[in-house]
């Protein structure tokens, strides 16, 4: 445009009225031309620009889908009967023994590349097929899915893994000898290294052996079957068996709770013995157990795969599943069974009865939290054994297995993108997703939290802080810590957590008057953790977790500790400090609440942090620290140490020269803290929590924090915080 714009320009440039122009007046036929000329080379560079930059893709592309080729299309690859066959499969393999994770180099994004072989038909010498079903639809949406993802290459030469388009999710429809030769032609087979191989029927009839019985050299198997004979750990992957009624029936979620059966049995080929001691127990516990087998008044066609009866009544399966608390699981001829993955959709806690089972993912998922494993010895026991589950438990498990089912089993893709993330996890380590990323769902709004990690210097002043007093029934006592936080300048708010079920705060008009709002909050079960869920009414970045014993610490003191947090809002900043140690002698660690030079712990009976944590431990805890911390009714406190110490590789503030906190009217029937038992429960906690984190992440430190003028011989008002108490 600015050629142009000029060229017109000069060429309507017109002669002044007053002697002859300085430039020749050009002919109109020239003009014109040039026109024209120039015209066409502008509109070449703009053509040329937007082809340029405009979306679109040079070479064409290679990817696999069956989309563009059908099976039949496939170029035909006769077997030679000569052709060489696989080992049988090395039973010692390891990651470090049979895979070449140098292949897999280093790249930004740590992500292993994966290529899919073309797709070709195998037959051998007089032109049989090595599958009676060529390639199923099931292995159709793997391969489809993996072409899709960011794992997916068409550059063989960048690939990682290898995949061959070889279906053998099914050993039934397969030629063993056959179908091990076709292996062993794949151009990059070189033994199977960094073959991985897709099957979730294994073995046949009479055997039915636990892994696929095609020899396949060194090649990984993601198995829906393992035994622990079979199983190489850390090198396969176990998968589970698809049910195809996943895709073909909606089972929309439902909401845990109790449901019309306690227990429900829905296999139809089990072993006589189980049937006979399932009636056994039906006949014992009646309508708390449902029975269920094929319907014998119906005809055999594709619908009678969906009902289910019991003495003539017929059930729609597996809709009928979500009526039961608990579903049972027993092992057929294979150990792999879809009956799982059905039971997972309709949200029944599975009860696995397959010794020597590996379940699928197991590597990653936390499977007790989402069924029961019971030795199949104990099938008569079952329905005492699910009793002592309590009904809270039931119903996370409830949660946690539908949720597994949405996360891993729902589809062909969920389970090949999950054995693909669980290869390149043990292939990059320093980027492999967390215990919490591969078994916690995604339910907490993390958008409304910030980590004190990535805070401004020094959080506002003006928002204050939340003290949260966790209380069982010491109500007078709980009264004066009211009273007494009430004074402090910054206190935004304050939170009771009444952790008492058995009896009901007292009436409001009998609370202290404050003159911050005041919030009540009954738990439903007395857990120590209670003191740091995440409770919506916490709505300052500060929080103040505060005993209902804590009777000592004066407005100054508090005032103090909240303005060093406001410096250090990533950190634990504390009253009561104590220290770990190492037992020489005894080969572990020590809780030590002497006098010492050193501090390494702030306990939470009177402490400031940020909200954050809140999150954290209640969501992200590792292993089962909360668990153990409720049961053991101790230790709330030295975990969230352990934790923010384990997140921020910093050491806590203990503010305030004052070591004494033993209330003066409380007694030890009324304190947990006070019991004989508790040093030593504290001292297994530290060493349970560094074997849980696989570290000690505490930190020692040999300074506190006390207010500038603390100790000056200098007049009392002129002091920002003059009421600071004595040791």
């Amino acid at each position: 445009m600015i050629f142009s714009d000029m060229l017109i320009m000069c060429a309507s440039v017109k002669y002044g009225s007053r002697g002859p122009a300085l430039i020749p007046r050009m002919k109109t036929k020239h003009r014109i031309y040039y026109i024209t000329l120039f015209s066409v080379v502008l509109l070449g560079l703009i053509a040329t620009g937007m082809f340029q930059f405009w979306p679109h893709s040079i070479e064409s592309s290679a990817e696999w889908s069956l989309d563009r080729r059908s099976v039949h299309d496939a170029p035909l690859v006769r077997i030679p009967m000569s052709s060489p066959i696989p080992e049988r499969g090395d039973l010692s393999c390891r990651m470090h023994t049979c895979f070449d994770v140098y292949r897999c180099g280093y790249n930004p994004k740590n992500k292993i590349k994966v290529f899919i072989y073309p797709l070709q038909r195998f037959v051998d010498e007089v032109g049989v097929p090595i599958s009676s079903t060529g390639l199923s639809r099931e292995y159709n949406d793997l391969l489809s899915a993996i072409s899709d993802s960011d794992f997916y290459t068409d550059d063989v030469t960048r690939a990682c893994l290898f995949i061959p388009s070889i279906d053998v999710l099914n050993q039934n429809s397969l030629r063993i000898r056959e179908t091990a030769q076709a292996l062993a032609m794949l151009p990059r087979w070189d033994k199977g290294m960094n073959h991985l191989l897709f099957n979730m029927l294994p073995g046949g009839p009479p055997d039915y052996n636990t892994a696929l019985d095609v020899p396949r050299d060194r090649a990984l198997l993601a198995g829906g079957g393992f035994s622990t004979w079979t199983y190489r750990q850390g090198y396969d992957v176990s998968i589970p068996v698809y049910s195809p009624l996943s895709a073909e029936v909606d089972l929309p979620e439902r909401q845990p709770g109790p449901r019309r059966y306690f227990i429900l049995s829905s296999q139809t080929a089990i072993h006589r013995e189980y049937r006979v001691e399932l009636e056994r127990l039906k006949e014992e516990n009646g309508e708390a157990l449902l029975l269920l087998d094929k319907c014998s008044n119906l005809s055999q066609d594709l619908a009678s795969v969906r009902k289910r009866c019991y003495k003539g009544q017929v059930y729609d399966y597996p809709q009928i599943l979500q009526e039961s608390s608990f579903c049972v699981v027993l092992r057929g001829a294979r150990l792999g069974q879809a009956t799982l993955s059905d039971v997972l959709q309709a949200g029944c806690v599975p009860v696995i009865m397959a010794d020597s089972y590996i379940l699928p993912f197991s590597e990653v998922l936390d499977w007790k939290r989402a069924s029961v494993v019971i030795p199949e010895e104990k099938l008569p026991e079952m329905y005492t054994i699910l009793k002592s589950i309590p009904h809270r438990q039931v119903e996370e498990m409830q949660r946690q297995a539908r949720w597994f089912w949405e996360a891993y089993f729902s589809s062909m893709k969920a389970i090949g993108m999950t054995t693909l993330q669980i290869i390149n996890d043990r292939i990059y380590p320093y980027a492999a997703r967390t215990y919490e990323e591969w078994n916690n769902p995604s339910v907490v709004k993390w958008s409304s939290v910030n980590s004190p990690l990535f805070l401004p210097l020094i959080p506002p002043r003006s928002p204050g802080f939340t003290a949260v007093v966790l209380t069982y029934d010491r109500i007078e006592s709980l009264f004066r810590v009211i009273t007494e936080i009430s004074k402090v300048p910054s206190l935004a708010k304050l939170l009771v957590v009444w952790n008492n079920q058995n009896k009901s705060p007292p009436e409001e008009s009998l609370w202290p008057k404050v003159t911050v709002p005041l919030k009540v909050v009954r738990t439903k079960e007395n857990k120590l953790s209670n003191r740091f869920f995440p409770f919506d009414e916490i709505e300052t970045e500060a929080v103040l977790a505060i005993d209902d014993d804590i009777i000592m610490l004066t407005s100054d003191e508090l005032q103090f500790g909240y303005e060093v947090w406001r410096e250090f809002p990533d950190r634990l900043v504390g009253y009561p400090g104590r220290l770990h140690l190492w037992d020489h002698e005894m080969g572990k660690w020590k809780y030590e609440s002497e006098w010492t030079n050193e501090v390494s712990m702030v306990l939470t009976g009177a402490a400031f942090y940020h909200k954050y944590f809140n999150y954290l431990y209640t969501y992200k805890m590792p292993g089962d620290i909360k668990n153990w911390v409720d049961a053991h009714m101790n230790c709330e406190d030295i975990a969230m140490n352990f934790l923010v110490a384990n997140i921020t590789g910093k050491a806590p503030i203990k503010v305030t020269p004052r070591k004494k906190f033993k209330c003066p009217e409380c007694t030890a029937i009324d304190g947990l803290s006070l019991d004989q038992t508790h040093m030593v429960e504290r001292s297994e906690c530290i060493n349970k929590f560094a074997s849980v984190f696989g570290t000690m992440p505490l930190k020692v430190v040999e300074h506190r924090a006390d207010p500038v003028l603390y100790k000056d011989d200098f007049p009392e008002k002129l002091k920002s915080f003059p009421n600071i108490g004595s040791l």
